[in-house]
């Protein structure tokens, strides 16, 4: 391969596969599943899920060049990320609330102060 022939090593060229995917550059990894696992910080699972989902699944991988395991943890990772921010923000939106329900009461009680 000539440098003017050499795919620049970006992140997005790995994301679309014009870096490693080659065979000819691929080998079997001499670490045992469990060490990659643990590399990784992955933990497999069991899970039931409908055949047709699963083959959803595997259409909407192989269309974005994916393993749908891959595309899988993509999207459960994606929705966790996105329920923990709602749940902060319903926490912090509650916090608020509290607030100024607390300094409304505080302000009707120096007003009742000031009438009597």
């Amino acid at each position: 391969m000539t440098d003017e022939t050499k795919i620049p090593g970006t992140e997005e060229a790995w994301e679309n596969g014009n870096l490693g995917r080659d065979k000819n550059y691929a080998k079997k990894s001499d670490l045992s599943k469990d060490l990659v696992d643990k590399a990784l910080d992955l933990q497999s699972i069991s899970i039931r899920l409908p055949k047709t989902l699963i083959e959803d699944f595997k259409l909407i991988a192989n269309l974005n060049g994916l393993g749908y395991q891959t595309l899988m943890r993509q999207i459960l990772k994606r929705f966790a990320d996105s329920e923990i921010k709602q749940i902060v923000r319903e926490c912090l939106l509650t916090k608020e609330e509290e607030e100024a329900k607390a300094q409304l009461v505080a302000e009707m009680e120096q007003q009742e102060k000031k009438a009597s």
